[in-house]
């Protein structure tokens, strides 16, 4: 399966992070331009696909996670400002016949992504 998605992970918790924004963009024009935001579910994941196969092209992307906001929306007690809030992940499609998923692990301290399958 082609295409781009993600999930996220809450490792504070050890659940899937619910609730997360993130804001998907594509490099065109020499800036990165945003093209949608979108929410996890339950599960940590978006409900659809980021882009489906045959609107994935060779390029640029950023998703955006809104790390910070999620877990004030949790609760969490976070210094001002807080240390992980708002984190790009820029990545590249150099082959739209494969599938890039992007995930993120994250706690308020720390985040991490891989090339997920």
């Amino acid at each position: 399966m082609a295409g781009i998605t993600t999930h996220v992970l809450d490792n504070e918790t050890g659940e899937p992070g619910g609730g997360m924004r993130i804001d998907f963009s594509v490099f065109e024009d020499g800036a990165y331009k945003k093209v949608r935001t979108l929410h996890t579910n339950s599960d940590g994941r978006t409900d659809g696909m980021i882009l489906k196969p045959d609107e994935t092209k060779v390029g640029k992307y950023e998703l955006l996670f809104h790390v910070g906001e999620y877990y004030k929306k949790k609760g969490v007690d976070l210094p001002d400002p807080p240390f992980v809030d708002e984190v790009p992940i820029r990545f590249a499609v150099f082959d739209n016949k494969q599938h890039y998923h992007v995930p993120m692990l994250c706690t308020p301290w720390t985040c991490t992504t891989y090339r997920g399958s």
